[in-house]
């Protein structure tokens, strides 16, 4: 049984982390394979979107702490595998958001600690409407600092703070509101609904999508003067291709573009 299995239709690559006995904990292998994907996704010009789904009764319970515990019996109590953990997670969350394909994230269960960053990270995520959310290690005594990245990078601070800071879980219509996520459905309908939003993304340009998925993080760091400058040359580069000039010309001849496919 592979902890992440990879089926590719149409573009759309869906990744489906399948731990469900440890519900897709962020183990040391989990993250090997997301990281394997990822690297590999980063050059495949046949992937336009991709959507991360889990397996069994959770989407992702954040660290294996199971195995977090396990480092603690290392001479430094564990010092230089935590060090090493936390930085490849961060590299999983960060190369996620850098693939050139917008990445969806299919929900439901649970997310919780970095299962919830995770959710945070994925450019957009459609949920079960009975999917709870939380960063919930303040519980067991362990605050979810590189969580708080992610989650404070997409709902407002105080909704941010009060989760971090109280272990309290939100439910799928809350985290519509705060911004974690776009759309809560219904259980029975949530494939649909995240393989409709995936065949959207997929149905694009997907050269054009690319660049618009970078400059969207790049701007997003900038004041405002250097993010328009910034933007405003994404867009000389993105006017002078020759499947932008085909576009435009269709647009105005009343006619489907030869893009290629």
């Amino acid at each position: 049984m592979e902890m992440l299995e990879r089926r590719d239709t149409n573009g759309i690559v869906h990744l489906h982390m399948n731990a469900p006995g440890r519900l897709n904990a962020l183990s040391d292998d989990m993250l090997a394979a997301l990281q394997s994907q990822i690297d590999s996704l980063k050059t495949d010009k046949t992937a336009k979107v991709v959507v991360l789904s889990g397996a069994g009764k959770a989407f992702c319970a954040g660290h294996d702490l199971k195995e977090m515990q396990a480092g603690r019996a290392a001479e430094d109590k564990g010092r230089a595998y935590f060090q090493d953990l936390f930085t490849r997670c961060a590299k999983v969350m960060k190369g996620l958001q850098r693939l050139p394909q917008p990445v969806i994230a299919q929900v439901h269960g649970i997310a919780t600690a970095a299962g919830c960053q995770l959710v945070a990270t994925c450019d957009m995520a459609v949920a079960a409407d009975d999917t709870r959310f939380g960063v919930n290690g303040v519980n067991i005594g362990l605050f979810c600092s590189t969580p708080m990245v992610a989650l404070s990078r997409n709902i407002p601070r105080k909704q941010a703070f009060e989760m971090l800071t109280t272990g309290k879980f939100i439910s799928a219509d809350q985290a519509v509101h705060f911004g974690l996520i776009n759309q809560s459905v219904p259980a029975s309908d949530l494939a649909t609904a995240a393989q409709d939003l995936a065949e959207k993304v997929a149905s694009k340009l997907g050269s054009v999508v690319a660049i618009g998925k970078e400059a969207f993080y790049e701007q997003s760091l900038m004041s405002l003067d250097q993010a328009y400058e910034y933007t405003g040359d994404v867009m000389v580069e993105n006017m002078l291709w020759r499947d932008t000039n085909e576009g435009i010309s269709a647009f105005l001849e009343k006619r489907a573009p030869d893009w290629p496919e």
